[in-house]
């Protein structure tokens, strides 16, 4: 009885073999994957929702549940998927008890390919005995990272297509800034939170959109630092920035009035434009595929008499190929309504 035991546990370990493949991730780490992968949990923001973009199918639920607000722009199907909390980033506050609960047969990150991530991959895929992958996360790495998603998921074609559009949206910004001087393109100020004054340095992931756009990003360190930073008044005030672009609806409603900002050209100038956030930021929040419409949109408010394009088309178009979803006109209204910007309302008499 043993010895057939034995036979039998070998053969299920060839099948089981058989059944896999070995993926190459962003890192550089060779992983075991199967061959047929029906559930993928994502281990934050990112990589949700590049896996909702390439087969939301393969979805166990979401790191945060969407708000009511955002569940028109996402497709039927998958609006109700439990949330299950992140593995990464601020706030990683899932535990290995969830991700065993859920038994995916595959964990996702995207973002950062760092040590560190690469480090944490591989011990949870240890603990857990789940397969777990990195993909590169930076914007111009996009097409690659659709391309190898979709071929670990088995959608090869579809992450083609999607890699082709990235590439094609790369193509007519590179067009467009052939002739153009850095010194002579636009300065932005990306405005975070409610009053404003955080912001990404050139360079950080949080504004690689104005900078592939051909904005000048005037939170510039100056010694190659990146990331979030917290900024003062005056220093915006010094640096006055010819456009203002945020995501915060608090701060976009009140920097018309604030006296504080009514120096700067972009606000005296009716210059500030708000980001759709629906179902996800077009600028970062976070910082993923959902940033090639944000792209997109920030190079018609950089260069409205070079790029050529229609919002509300070009938006209709991508949240059909991306996200699986058909807008209705009043949908691409909402979205859509301060994304051109708008002049600041006139003083009382």
């Amino acid at each position: 009885m043993l010895r057939d035991m034995v036979l039998l546990c070998g053969a299920l370990l060839c099948a089981v073999a058989a059944q896999a493949r070995t993926i190459t991730d962003s890192a550089g780490r060779a992983v075991d994957v199967p061959e047929t992968i029906e559930s993928v949990f994502a281990a934050g923001p990112p990589a949700s929702i590049l896996l909702y973009v390439m087969k939301p199918e393969a979805m166990t639920g979401w790191p945060r549940r969407p708000y009511p607000e955002e569940l028109p722009y996402i497709a039927e199907p998958f609006r109700d998927l439990p949330e299950h909390g992140r593995l990464t980033g601020r706030g990683g506050e899932a535990n290995l008890e969830t991700v065993l609960k859920v038994a995916p047969d595959l964990i996702l990150d995207f973002g950062s390919v760092r040590d560190t991530y690469a480090d944490l991959a591989t011990r949870v895929q240890a603990q857990t005995g789940i397969p777990y992958i990195l993909i590169d996360g930076r914007f111009e790495a996009t097409p690659a990272a659709l391309r190898l998603i979709g071929d670990v998921l088995g959608e090869p074609e579809r992450g083609e297509t999607l890699a082709a559009d990235v590439e094609a949206t790369f193509a007519r910004i590179d067009a467009l800034l052939a002739d153009i001087p850095e010194e002579s393109r636009p300065s932005v100020y990306l405005a975070r939170g409610p009053d404003g004054l955080e912001t990404g340095l050139k360079g950080s992931i949080n504004t690689e959109i104005i900078e592939r756009a051909g904005g000048r990003n005037v939170a510039d360190s100056g010694d190659g630092r990146r990331g979030l930073v917290q900024a003062s008044i005056e220093q915006v005030i010094v640096a006055d920035p010819e456009i203002i672009v945020t995501w915060d609806r608090t701060f976009y409603d009140r920097v018309w009035s604030d006296p504080l900002w009514a120096g700067i050209g972009a606000v005296r100038e009716g210059r500030v434009y708000l980001s759709p956030t629906a179902p996800f930021g077009w600028v970062d929040r976070p910082p993923s595929v959902n940033r090639i419409i944000g792209l997109r949109w920030m190079a018609g408010l950089l260069w409205p008499d070079r790029w050529e394009g229609d919002l509300r088309e070009e938006t209709r178009d991508f949240y059909s190929l991306y996200y699986h979803v058909d807008l209705t006109e009043p949908e691409l209204d909402g979205l859509l309504e301060w994304a051109a910007g708008r002049a600041p309302p006139l003083a009382n008499p």
